[in-house]
């Protein structure tokens, strides 16, 4: 963000120049307030305080902002340089947006009295400035007739108003809107020019521009009014130049290649639990294995122990025979908990089934990068302890991999015996942000939704979403463990009717949600991505997902839709999705309050009871299917044999999709098909 200082402009972001420049009321010139809400979200603010706005003032820069040039005789100014942009400046700004850049132009009413040309600016843009001063007693702000509230124009595309449909213009002019401009508010029909636009954002070329009729909405004794606060972080999160995708991490590595090779030809000769039963067959293709992981380790010195332990469980794996595999010393040896350095490299060589991929105990290789940045690594060990959480990114796999699967857990491995206890799991980052990205998008064109600026930059941009989901992965995974827990949430093999994991993976990130919403009041940049993530995900990935056969991932998403639409902040209308954002964050918490109350009460209920008290829970939003026993209640429910038999009595899909999702699946099938085996 470079906020243009170099041409008289009244507003600055600097707060000692602002009490420089109006001693008695610094408020009224500094633009300071703005530029912190802007560090808050993690954006880089700058002033231009010399020289001229060129190519090299420009660069690097994705979004340039404007805020009324003004000739002293009318304003307080910064003094420096005089109102008008140089021609060839105007040639510079128009090119930067033009490849790409954003421009926010925040004008002031009976503009041609300040003596600048920000005029000719914008009529490189197609849009125009009226010299007049605006009035309106039929709405007003502070029964002030000349501070005119702003009438929000509905979005058909992003949402540059959401969460900001009040706005004050403070003395305002009106604009001139060129075809294709997205108008974000006019002036109302008692006003004087009625229906005119007061701010609004187009595209020209790769870039963005917005421009405002009045510069006081954002000023330090403004940006409090309304929803002053929201629209600026809005307007200028649109503006900002779209991330380009970085460069794929790791590197091509034929050693990794040959190694790769050699565990496919391996694979059709496995049995399902891993074992060959053509061992002349397998020992040749093993030796190559074997020596690929030896060529290998010298690039992963980190890992010394545990490749070397991976050579010793392969040479008896074969000595005996190829029999079910046991690699339990090389599963004992490898630590990424105990090494989480960001960019940090392993090489992992095991035997082991992929959770939502290959069933199958088959050799696989896999070449993982760490992610582990320092304000990641801060909220962990200051507010979200979690030793054993290691987020990973993908360099290059096996065709175990070549799957839905974006877990790497030690559990899956196949080994002798149990180990007391594990001490690291392992999650795909990368994996998790390009699924989500891809049905996201789809989703929100498929039902029309109108997306804030912020949402749509996540969904835009590859590393955005990745450290949103290392921060969301970090809160849910340590969630399962605290609380109040009526049952071993980690248990996911034992008995019980599949709405309790539902519940408890809803729960988890019902929490994950609620830890966001305090660490976006706190500052942290991520937070409010992190809420858009979790909602996403949930409404629109996770019910159309997979088997209808108990899925309880998609259950927990059909249950927070339901209520969100039963209460009226999610509506579908017209063939059209809206969400009510102002009250989202509220609804999830009230979710997850009823979700705590049972957890709560669960304890001190005896289990079938604490299960029926769970489906009542779900069945009070998603409706049961028609012919479900557990509906009708404990009389209906199967007395003798429990467990087995009242558990045996849940239906495959005891909650149905709704006709939505039914809809929802049929549009979307191709594009969450796309996804299984998705790379970065």
């Amino acid at each position: 963000m470079l906020f243009d200082e170099a041409h008289n402009e009244s507003w600055t972001i600097r707060r000692e120049v602002a009490e420089t420049m109006n001693p008695a009321h610094p408020d009224d010139n500094s633009y300071a307030r703005a530029a912190a809400v802007l560090r808050r979200l993690g954006h880089d603010v700058a002033a231009h305080t010399g020289g001229p706005l060129d190519a090299a003032a420009l660069a690097g820069q994705d979004v340039l902002v404007i805020a009324h040039p003004s000739a002293d005789r009318w304003e307080r100014t910064t003094g420096q340089g005089g109102p008008v942009l140089a021609p060839e400046e105007i040639d510079a700004v128009e090119r930067h947006v033009t490849e790409g850049g954003g421009l926010i132009v925040l004008a002031e009413h009976e503009h041609e009295k300040y003596g600048n040309n920000l005029a000719e600016l914008l009529a490189r843009f197609g849009v125009g400035i009226e010299h007049t001063t605006v009035q309106d007693p039929g709405s007003c702000y502070n029964k002030v007739v000349t501070w005119v509230r702003g009438r929000a124009v509905p979005a058909a595309g992003e949402d540059l108003t959401a969460g900001a449909r009040e706005a004050c213009f403070y003395r305002s002019g009106v604009l001139t809107a060129p075809p294709g401009a997205t108008v974000l508010f006019t002036t109302s029909a008692s006003a004087d020019p009625a229906g005119r636009p007061l701010a609004l954002a187009l595209r020209h070329g790769a870039g963005r521009v917005v421009a405002f009729a009045d510069s006081d909405l954002f000023g330090d004794d403004s940006i409090d009014d309304l929803r002053h606060a929201r629209l600026w972080e809005n307007v200028v999160t649109w503006a900002a130049r779209v991330p380009e995708a970085a460069a794929a991490a790791g590197r091509a590595d034929a050693g990794f290649a040959e190694l790769k090779a050699a565990v496919e030809e391996l694979r059709p000769l496995l049995a399902k639990d891993g074992s060959a039963q053509d061992a002349a067959a397998a020992g040749p293709i093993v030796e190559r294995i074997i020596a690929g992981v030896e060529r290998l380790a010298p690039d992963f010195p980190h890992d010394r122990d545990y490749l070397a332990a991976v050579r010793a469980d392969l040479g008896k794996w074969r000595d005996g025979g190829f029999g079910v595999p046991d690699f339990l010393d090389s599963l004992s040896a490898f630590h990424p908990d105990a090494q989480r350095v960001d960019g940090l490299e392993h090489l992992v060589v095991f035997p082991m089934y992929t959770q939502n991929g290959n069933p199958s105990r088959h050799l696989e290789a896999v070449w993982i990068r760490t992610v582990w940045p320092d304000w990641l690594a801060e909220l962990e060990r200051e507010r979200y302890d979690n030793p054993m959480f290691v987020p990973i990114a993908f360099v290059d796999f096996t065709a175990g991999y070549d799957t839905n699967s974006a877990v790497l857990f030690p559990e899956t491995v196949a080994v002798r015996e149990t180990p007391p206890r594990f001490t690291w799991g392992g999650i795909f980052c990368d994996r998790e942000a390009a699924r989500f990205r891809v049905v996201s998008a789809a989703a929100a064109e498929t039902l029309k939704l109108a997306l804030p600026p912020d949402a749509a930059r996540l969904l835009a941009g590859q590393e955005l979403a990745q450290d949103t989901f290392v921060l969301w992965d970090l809160v849910h995974d340590r969630t399962h463990s605290h609380g109040d827990l009526p049952f071993d949430p980690f248990m996911i093999k034992q008995r019980m009717p599949y709405w309790l994991y539902s519940l408890e993976e809803l729960r988890c990130d019902l929490t994950a949600f609620g830890e966001a919403v305090k660490l976006e009041a706190e500052g942290e940049p991520h937070a409010r991505y992190v809420q858009y993530a979790i909602l996403f995900d949930r409404l629109f990935r996770f019910p159309i997902t997979g088997e209808r056969v108990r899925n309880y991932d998609g259950l927990g998403g059909q249950l927070l839709f339901a209520y969100l639409h039963r209460n009226d902040i999610v509506r579908w209308t017209d063939n059209r999705l809206s969400v009510d954002w102002d009250r989202v964050a509220g609804g999830v918490a009230d979710l997850r309050a009823e979700v705590e109350k049972l957890y709560r009460d669960g304890i001190d209920r005896s289990k079938l009871a604490h299960w029926l008290s769970a489906h009542r829970l779900v069945a009070a939003y998603v409706a049961p299917h028609p012919a479900s026993v557990w509906q009708r209640g404990a009389d209906a429910l199967p007395v003798e044999g429990f467990p087995k038999a009242v558990v045996d009595a849940v239906l495959p899909d005891e909650f149905p999709l709704s006709m939505f999702y039914e809809a929802l699946r049929r549009k979307l099938s191709g594009v969450i098909e796309s996804t299984k085996g998705i790379r970065a």
